[in-house]
């Protein structure tokens, strides 16, 4: 997959699919809208109508299937045709595994993707994903034969025009950002240590005519970032913090997107197991997911102030290592004393965060991270965990991961009563924290939530369920009829 290149067209135009294998993808019922008149030139002499119809008819989703139209070169597959609330409407993730498994073989080959409008968008970055550009499998380097995968979409539903210039170019721009931060993530750290990471911060500063602004190895620690200079001081290679900056006329406001760029993570001298440490180059996936987004985004003609900023570092190992008990002093000003050495993407973010709001006078932060195995027990493996002191950014951060297919879900926020956790005897505070006794979790919890089905009042009163009712009604109803809580 890595030689491939992906093309968005209005139209693919006709071939013969043993000369342009052919994958055609939507849901069921939007494929049975798709008229014959418009697959005809993809499908024939290969493909009858009555093929086509009889395909169509055989397909039966649950929650995916497919059906070759023609040998292997022709295919067609069918999405689920309904997902729960906490999922996407496009059926992103299961989008990504039909075309890794149902696309024809082929030098150039052809999607044609059938979908409503809304979901094109989270259709087109699924579709990137089954294309990784990093590979270093010996007999890929023997093939440098370019392929190409021509995608074009039939729009269907109320707004079914034809898709515009200019939608094609904002997918390709999105696509292109998520298979750059895919390949730095899946590239090894080394190849992919700080120094490489910084290269691509600046192809893609060049790309958009910004020049990086870049503070390395002893200059974070004169100029007071101990998070960062603290992680990644024993790596061969320095850590740094480096920040791309766009600042168009007429902006209204400053955005920040700040970046973990932890090139690899050993868990420092707190290290990780033979089991817990394979995969850790991952752990750049925050500041790589900002990179590829920013240079969309820019490209896009985004409107206001927007800044770049990336957090790079190695955990590594080694006689000049941050050891447990060691304090730092963070850009904020803050001290912290550190009794965990493997939690050490939020040293770095400190920093990041403080040198948005302190430097970049910014007035909204999102930071990016792959930030704590706790997420995938929290919310699970397809959905990215969002925490945010803002319930409208919540909200927003849910309903952007349905609709793009980057799945999010809120964390608790509450600080109150979290930050005591935290406290230190020797520092403003500790970077990680230990558990405490049982407290009995959810005898209240019970009692209230199912306090309409009890007698007592008080129980009726903390019960989130069930209506107000008039006293007499509740007597006589009562004992005629089952009660219903909802």
């Amino acid at each position: 997959m890595a030689n491939v290149g992906l093309q968005f067209q209005a139209s693919a135009g006709d071939a013969d699919p043993q000369t342009r294998p052919l994958l055609l993808l939507g849901q069921l019922h939007h494929l049975h809208r798709v008229p014959w008149s418009h697959v005809r030139g993809k499908l024939q002499p290969r493909v009858t109508e009555e093929l086509w119809q009889a395909a169509l008819s055989t397909l039966n989703p649950n929650p995916t299937d497919s059906c070759p139209l023609y040998l292997n070169y022709a295919t067609v597959a069918a999405l689920p045709s309904r997902v729960s609330r906490h999922n996407s409407p496009s059926a992103a993730h299961f989008l990504t595994r039909l075309v890794r498994t149902c696309l024809p073989p082929g030098t150039h080959r052809c999607i044609l993707m059938v979908c409503e409008r809304a979901d094109a968008f989270a259709s087109a970055c699924a579709l990137a994903r089954a294309f990784p550009l990093f590979t270093h499998r010996s007999g890929a380097s023997r093939r440098m034969e370019k392929k190409t995968v021509t995608v074009e979409f039939f729009l269907v539903g109320q707004d079914n025009g034809p898709v515009e210039v200019s939608t094609l170019q904002c997918l390709a721009n999105a696509t292109e950002g998520v298979r750059l931060a895919a390949r730095i993530v899946d590239t090894p750290c080394n190849e992919m240590n700080t120094d490489t990471f910084l290269e691509e911060i600046k192809k893609v500063g060049k790309d958009v005519g910004i020049t990086p602004t870049i503070i390395r190895d002893e200059e974070l620690k004169t100029r007071g970032f101990g998070g960062i200079y603290g992680v990644g001081k024993a790596a061969v290679h320095p850590p740094a913090l480096a920040i791309l900056s766009h600042t168009p006329d007429g902006a209204t406001q400053t955005i920040a997107w700040v970046g973990k760029g932890i090139v690899y993570d050993t868990g420092g001298l707190s290290i990780k197991g033979k089991t817990s440490m394979p995969g850790m180059k991952r752990d750049c996936g925050g500041a790589a997911a900002i990179l590829g987004a920013f240079r969309a985004a820019v490209k896009q003609g985004f409107k206001d102030n927007l800044h770049a900023v990336f957090c790079l570092a190695e955990n590594s190992v080694g006689p000049n290592a941050t050891r447990p008990d060691d304090i730092h002093l963070l850009y904020s000003g803050k001290t912290v004393e550190i009794n965990n050495t493997d939690a050490e993407g939020r040293l770095v973010l400190a920093d990041g965060v403080s040198y948005a709001c302190k430097d970049l006078g910014a007035d909204i932060i999102l930071d990016m991270a792959t930030l704590t195995g706790a997420q995938s027990i929290a919310t699970g493996k397809y959905h990215a965990a969002v925490l945010t002191n803002s319930a409208e950014w919540e909200a927003a951060c849910v309903k952007a991961g349905r609709k793009c297919g980057d799945l999010v879900h809120p964390l608790v926020y509450c600080p109150e009563l979290h930050f005591s956790e935290f406290t230190s005897a020797v520092a403003d505070m500790k970077n990680s924290v230990a558990g405490e006794r049982a407290t009995g979790f959810g005898v209240a919890l019970l009692l209230a939530l199912f306090g309409r089905a009890s007698e007592d009042p008080l129980l009726n009163l903390v019960s989130p369920l069930g209506c107000e009712v008039d006293a007499q009604e509740e007597d006589s109803e009562r004992d005629s009829k089952r009660r219903r809580l909802v």
